[in-house]
């Protein structure tokens, strides 16, 4: 029976940028089980009203949101190295979901809690203001052709949104493999005034971001990753920095 999930609309009927493309995704059997078995257990329903997060997890820790997890990974491997932390993954593919959700029972971690929606609408129902710790946006859709720029998921008004939901000191780490798209992420984040950039332009992969084994043959074939950290600003000293 098929996880009774809806994998790539957006309920609400808005027509702001998703945090995802419309594809099909194939599901293998073993995925379907962990769906069926495991969402209970390490899931969140989406809800229009603000996440008791201290509930959802059953402590209080710093919460770092990571949009759009893929098949988990890297998700897993920063959750396991980082045992005091909530890591709350937002994704809406079922494939993705199961994924994560077999490494969360085979590596009996217990800070991860998973949403399958849309995040930009967790984001904005969800999450209260000054609530997250840090951001995840690892090698977001990089749409490349010129025309359809304009749905890259780093755009003002989405960091806008986001920054609103960071506490002052808190971190937001985007990476691509895609030059043209890091460009545009460093003038978008280093436009918001909210935002100060910790390294000169584009910071080293640090050590909590594993090398996933696509991004190491990328890199074998000269194949660039750029990574950006930026942190949130307190209010009273908010500077934009290039």
């Amino acid at each position: 029976m098929p996880a009774p999930i809806v994998t790539a609309s957006s309920p609400s009927g808005s027509d702001h940028i998703r945090s995802f493309v419309h594809r099909r995704a194939h599901i293998t059997p073993s995925q379907q089980a962990a769906l069926e078995r495991l969402l209970p257990l390490w899931s969140v329903a989406y809800q229009n009203t603000p996440l008791d997060l201290v509930a959802a997890f059953g402590r209080s820790a710093p919460v770092i949101l990571e949009i759009g997890f893929g098949m988990g990974e890297t998700t897993q491997q920063i959750a396991q190295a980082r045992p005091e932390d909530n890591f709350l993954g937002v994704e809406v593919f079922n494939a993705g979901v199961g994924a994560l959700l077999k490494r969360i029972d085979t590596c009996g971690l217990t800070n991860i809690r998973i949403v399958q929606h849309d995040a930009v609408e967790v984001l904005r129902d969800m999450l209260t203001p000054g609530s997250l710790a840090g951001v995840h946006i690892y090698f977001p859709d990089p749409w490349p052709k010129a025309r359809h720029h304009k749905r890259r998921l780093i755009q003002p008004a989405f960091i806008a949104s986001l920054v609103s939901r960071m506490a002052p000191g808190a971190y937001i780490h985007c990476a691509t493999d895609w030059e043209h798209y890091a460009q545009q992420m460093l003038e978008v984040l280093s436009a918001q005034p909210l935002l100060r950039n910790t390294c000169d332009r584009y910071a080293p992969r640090p050590d909590y971001r594993p090398l996933t084994k696509f991004e190491g043959r990328g890199l074998r074939l000269g194949h660039g990753v750029w990574d950006l950290i930026f942190e949130r600003n307190a209010d009273t000293d908010a500077a934009p920095t290039a």
